[in-house]
């Protein structure tokens, strides 16, 4: 079965729910949303690689993580994961790399975390100064949120 690349943006309580239940609760009536390279996505930038597109995806979820911290002091976290094909499904409206999951998403399908270095609310962000965790590093990535 053909896997896509999604980025999930999360906050404190996803990292606890990755932790306590080993995976993140997706389906009807519970949508996660997520960010990967979208047909529409490849249509309005139709000279970037499959690289560049990813990190436009990525950095997507960087913005949407944003949004999720529960106080100024929390860092952005997006979890890079693979998703079966028919656990994603494309999203009207902006950003055009929007997607949701239609099922949960196991601990297990999870490649990586990617966490700001230090707080950064309020200042300049980019989605490239974000520092790279393995899976098997979940709780470290829990620790920056005390």
């Amino acid at each position: 079965m053909p896997v896509v690349r999604v980025y999930v943006p999360l906050g404190r309580a996803g990292l606890e729910e990755l932790a306590g239940t080993g995976a993140l609760a997706a389906g009807p009536g519970a949508p996660r949303t997520a960010y990967a390279v979208t047909s529409r996505l490849e249509r309005l930038a139709p000279g970037l690689d499959v690289e560049d597109l990813e990190y436009a995806a990525f950095s997507d979820a960087v913005t949407a993580a944003a949004e999720l911290r529960s106080a100024p002091a929390d860092r952005r976290v997006v979890a890079s994961a693979d998703a079966d094909a028919s656990w994603v499904a494309p999203r009207d409206g902006a950003p055009v790399s929007k997607v949701v999951l239609t099922a949960p998403l196991p601990l297990a399908r999870v490649a990586s975390f990617h966490i700001d270095d230090e707080v950064t609310a309020g200042l300049e962000e980019e989605a490239d100064e974000l520092l790279w965790y393995d899976v098997t590093e979940l709780d470290d990535v829990r620790s920056f949120f005390g």
